[in-house]
């Protein structure tokens, strides 16, 4: 009887010598797809997110962070790469018939290459979407249902727990919660029935998921959708996938507790851009740009921030790698920069092709807000800028976007054209709900005409018109301010090499 509280010392004693060998400054990158902020953590009424709320609570909550394009590929290269579409090539699609790719020079910058560079163990699991493989290349890739967020953590327990690599961790997860997708509840009795989101039917669940369901006339209708029996019936399913993410960042919690490296670990939350109902998702309204974003730094004392500084996408890669020791102050690029040039010509590939673009790829666009996590009234950037060309390849489209915290400008480009929708928002039951009633037929803030027909210049009073309801473009006591944000955008394009700054004389 008197052995076991020492053998309850000794295992003690193991346990936290583990813990003590476990490499410091791990990284967590967990981004969802086509995710608003509906979490608790943002105010949302309705939203079953405990876990993310609860590291909401122990970190920084950012409420104006941003993607610089609504499309899962295209924001996936950004927030790899540290680089606008524009420049990084990768504007639209990388799978299927689209096949857009980022130029190979990126390799100099990519995420998990100058991560490896700096000295961590990289792996990713789950949804992907981007290319080439070459240039966002982990050294671990993990097998999971993107569906079924448990069983995607408890894939990653080994990589997480190995101890026989001393090297501190990068995990890229990625669900594919809450896109679109399933099919459709055939269960509804609408007319017509809404896309399940990726739930099972017939309220099946996952292995490891509770699956919370909601109740359609208890939803709350962002701004920018129509208040219909449709759309209420789509948010109740894209609800629940969203809670069915939460569960998944709790079990990887759970998982790092257990090894000892919670406190250890940067946890970075997002999503690749907002919801996927027209009005958000594919368009650079506020509900496709603003997304959700907790990060919880164990290294930083002051928590519980909730911060309104803006920020991008595009600071992701270089704030992961400042806060692994590889950022270099000086070129704002990576310490252990690899000319990429010598990198395909030591390997022998793609020798005669177009790698880079005409670009120079040795510094970031984002800049790093590791210094801000505990600063609630720091600010970060004056504006963010977006930049958007294409969704799927048929879907031409470009808008450029400057926003800050007073006035947000967008360029419709193609202005001319009649707005092109995914496939999925253009069946989506939501949509069809009200188009089908013709042009006039209400849709948020617009109308079904408005929103598929715009014109050159939209101007909106972020301030006092935060869901961009009047367009202030044509108004003639706005001139002065259509012209100084016309100029901003422009200053944007040439500092960011953006080619298509010269529609601005040539169409």
């Amino acid at each position: 009887m008197k052995r076991f509280p020492l053998l309850i010392l000794l295992g003690t004693g193991f346990a936290m010598l583990g813990a003590a060998r476990a490499a410091e400054r791990n990284i967590i990158f967990f981004v969802t797809d086509d995710e608003s902020p509906t979490l608790g953590c943002y105010g949302d009424p309705v939203a079953v997110t405990p876990n993310v709320d609860r590291l909401a609570k122990d970190g920084v909550v950012f409420l104006n962070a941003f993607a610089t394009t609504a499309s899962c590929s295209a924001s996936r290269s950004v927030i790899l790469s540290g680089l606008h579409n524009h420049k990084n090539g990768q504007y639209g699609h990388q799978h299927h018939f689209h096949k857009f790719a980022s130029f190979q020079n990126v390799v100099s910058l990519a995420l998990p290459r100058v991560l490896a560079n700096a000295g961590y163990r990289t792996a990713q699991i789950g949804k992907y979407h981007v290319a080439p493989e070459e240039v966002y290349r982990f050294e671990t890739y993990l097998q999971g249902n993107s569906r079924s967020t448990v069983e995607l953590a408890e894939k990653c327990r080994a990589f997480i727990g190995d101890e026989k690599d001393s090297r501190p961790f990068f995990l890229y997860f990625g669900t594919s919660d809450p896109h679109r997708g399933g099919g459709t509840d055939n269960g509804s009795p609408l007319e017509l029935k809404p896309n399940l989101f990726g739930n099972k039917p017939d309220r099946g669940s996952f292995p490891g998921i509770s699956e919370v369901f909601f109740d359609p006339d208890r939803v709350p209708i962002p701004p920018f959708l129509p208040d219909t029996p449709e759309t209420r019936s789509e948010l109740a399913q894209y609800y629940q996938s969203c809670s069915r993410i939460d569960q998944g960042l709790g079990r990887l919690i759970e998982i790092l507790k257990k090894y000892g490296l919670y406190d250890k670990t940067l946890i970075v939350f997002t999503s690749d851009h907002g919801m996927a109902f027209s009005g958000a998702k594919t368009t650079v309204y506020e509900g496709g740009l603003r997304v959700p974003f907790v990060v919880r730094n164990p290294y930083e004392s002051n928590r519980g921030i909730r911060s309104s500084a803006l920020i991008s996408h595009i600071d992701i890669t270089p704030s992961l790698l400042d806060f692994g020791g590889g950022l270099d102050p000086a070129t704002n690029g990576p310490k252990n920069w690899v000319d990429p040039d010598k990198y395909w010509n030591q390997r022998g590939e793609a020798l005669k092709e177009n790698r880079d673009g005409g670009y120079d790829f040795r510094s970031y666009h984002g800049k790093s807000w590791i210094s801000i996590l505990g600063k609630p009234n720091a600010e970060h950037w004056n504006s963010v800028f977006a930049s958007h060309t294409f969704h799927e390849i048929q879907m031409y489209y470009p808008m450029r976007v400057v926003r800050d915290k007073r006035f947000k400008l967008i360029w419709n480009i193609a202005s001319g054209l009649p707005y092109p929708f995914a496939s999925d928002l253009w069946a989506a039951s939501s949509w069809q709900g009200q188009y089908k009633k013709g042009l006039s037929a209400p849709y948020g803030k617009k109308t079904v005409g408005q929103y598929i027909h715009r014109p050159p210049f939209e101007l909106y009073d972020i301030y006092s018109d935060p869901n961009e309801g009047e367009n202030l473009a044509s108004r003639p006591e706005f001139q002065e301010v259509l012209r100084e944000y016309q100029q901003k955008l422009k200053a944007f394009q040439k500092e960011m090499e953006d080619p298509w700054i010269m529609k601005w004389e040539y169409e």
